[in-house]
């Protein structure tokens, strides 16, 4: 891989076409294979610009979700495989496209340096050589998919019997990824769903050949090492290898946050530098009984590489994560909302993030997860949900079902973000709760729950003019923190510039290291529960809270440690500022 960055999964429909728009340019992305009737949609949309036949696959058609996931990165794997193949047999010299593949590239690539070479290079005979080389090692970016693992609703037929376990949700979703002609990575998230990952272990495309290559490998989305060590464990068990552990911090990141108890990203990482090795033999040993027991064999222990995502927002972190922790890339993910080359946001919502300020990034209850989800105060879809509140009709019509959980009122679940469940539930904290000191605040936690499967999807319907009446056009999008810091529309060349450090988007923000705004985030999230459990502190509490302050305390110890690698002696001035806002932080967390 030449790039030393991806983009990570944003949203459903946010970069639901990234690979149509980067992958031909060597640039790895993720797709959200969540929303078959998204993935529908853009394959109908996609078939008519690229003049291709187009067959609809009707929902009620068995195993349509699977089906029609697989016809849309059958689409997306052709058309790039067509963009790359006219990248080849362009005139290196006429070719604005060709020129960017290079210029897009990092200094330290040898295509580059190769290519730096092509440019002052005067011989005609070398120069030819070095265009064939050029030409040969130009690749396309990997095209990986993401699945939320327990997103995993269990489906009925027409008559309201319910399916065998395969036809869930994601496992149809999997199934969907696993017949596609699709060669890439499957990102899995959320946490482990012992259900998937066992219909995982039976796929026979995620078996290797006998030199350890993987036609579909497994990346595993984790926010520490222990969670990162059980999951890899239960699938290497099942004969499947996880290729690649993508570590996201937990709260500095967009969409789902998942919050560790006060284990930081520096750490998390330094964990799994130190602990690469017993790892990579530890799953080893566990695999291979299971692939023996299955007829496979394979002759060397395939490749484990760890990469990092959340927060991340110069070249200086960019090179430190990957120098100092030995990383294969770094993950990308909101500031590439603000790159119409490389994502899909409608134009509202782009032009709203681009002149958002720091507050109006928050973290919130939004999710009918439960998990708490960065949310954006100027979405179309939060004002839509105050508005509808205004009205006196909280919540929101359920049509698409995938997060349904909730079985407190009926046998089926519900989705806590509809209006049947908020209409209920309100009513009956009304009848119970009227007079209870905390009543505004339990009406604000019902109501602030918001629909994210039709919300996180619009945004394609709106920039590619494909939504159809009686749509909703409230958007919902769920960028982290991170993007306050950029306030601007940007080109691909100009944010793949400022990755590199060949120039710097952010040269007149006050913006402090990423390590510090995960901890500051980290003290937030401490402070807000502590205010929250004020009056129902026990034992077990207290436990916790002294723990995840003392990961903290522990943290900000190790920071200190790292702090000249970070910022070497002849960057005095952003040494001492780091070493200033830990003290900041420390002086926060021992007065809690």
């Amino acid at each position: 891989m030449e790039h030393t960055f991806h983009l990570p999964v944003l949203g459903l429909a946010f970069s639901i076409d990234s690979p149509l728009k980067v992958a031909q340019f060597g640039i790895a992305s993720v797709m959200s294979i969540v929303d078959d009737e998204l993935v529908e949609r853009m394959r109908e949309y996609y078939s008519k610009q690229h003049n291709l036949p187009y067959i609809p696959i009707s929902p009620k058609a068995k195993d349509s979700r699977s089906k029609r996931i697989t016809a849309y990165l059958d689409l997306v794997q052709d058309i790039v495989k067509q963009q790359v193949n006219t990248l080849r047999n362009s005139d290196l010299d006429d070719s604005t496209d060709l020129q960017k593949y290079f210029h897009l590239l990092p200094e330290s690539a040898n295509l580059k340096k190769t290519y730096n070479a092509y440019r002052s290079e005067t011989d005609a005979d070398k120069k030819a050589n070095l265009k064939a080389t050029l030409m040969m090692g130009i690749k396309q970016g990997e095209i990986n998919v993401n699945i939320m693992s327990k997103v995993d609703k269990i489906n009925t037929d027409a008559s309201g019997n319910r399916l065998d376990h395969m036809y869930s949700d994601a496992n149809a979703a999997l199934r969907g990824f696993a017949q596609s002609n699709l060669q890439g990575g499957l990102v899995l998230s959320a946490g482990m769903n012992p259900r998937l990952y066992s219909y995982l272990g039976e796929l026979p495309q995620f078996m290797p050949n006998k030199y350890g290559q993987f036609q579909k490998r497994v990346i595993l989305k984790v926010s520490d090492y222990r969670s990162a060590l059980i999951q890899a464990k239960f699938l290497a068990k099942k004969g499947i290898w996880v290729s690649e552990f993508r570590v996201e911090s937990g709260l500095n990141c967009g969409g789902h946050a998942f919050a560790t108890d006060g284990f930081l990203l520096g750490p998390i990482l330094d964990e799994f530098k130190k602990n690469k090795g017993f790892l990579q033999q530890e799953l080893y040993s566990l695999y291979t009984d299971s692939l023996n027991a299955k007829g496979y064999s394979i002759k060397s222990c395939p490749a484990l590489t760890i990469t990092a995502q959340g927060g991340i927002g110069t070249a200086t972190e960019h090179d430190f994560l990957l120098n100092y922790y030995g990383l294969k890339s770094t993950g990308w993910g909101s500031p590439f909302l603000l790159v119409p080359e490389a994502t899909t946001v409608d134009e509202q919502t782009l032009k709203a993030l681009a002149s958002a300020q720091k507050e109006d990034f928050y973290v919130s209850g939004a999710s009918p997860l439960g998990v708490p989800f960065n949310n954006f105060k100027k979405s179309s879809a939060e004002l839509n949900r105050l508005h509808r509140i205004h009205k006196g009709r909280p919540g929101a019509p359920c049509t698409k079902k995938y997060l349904i959980s909730n079985a407190e009122y009926s046998d089926e679940p519900i989705c806590t973000a509809s209006r049947i469940y908020q209409y209920t539930k309100l009513k009956e904290l009304e009848l119970f709760d009227a007079d209870c000191a905390d009543y505004q605040k339990k009406l604000e936690a019902i109501t602030e729950k918001t629909c994210l499967c039709e919300g996180l999807a619009t945004s394609a319907y709106l920039k590619y003019d494909i939504l159809q009446s009686k749509e909703d056009d409230a958007v919902a999008i769920c960028p982290g923190p991170n993007t306050a810091y950029f306030n601007a529309v940007y080109s691909l060349q100009d944010m793949v510039d400022h990755i590199y450090g060949r120039k710097d988007l952010l040269i007149h923000s006050d913006r402090p290291s990423l390590f510090i705004n995960e901890l500051n985030l980290y003290i937030e999230h401490l402070e807000q529960y502590l205010q929250d459990n004020q009056l129902q502190m026990d034992e077990k509490k207290e436990k916790f809270v002294n723990k995840f302050k003392d990961e903290l305390l522990r943290g900000i110890t190790y920071y200190e440690g790292i702090a000249l690698q970070l910022y070497p002696i002849d960057k005095d001035a952003q040494h001492q500022e780091f070493l200033n806002d830990l003290r900041d932080g420390l002086i926060r967390i021992t007065a809690l």
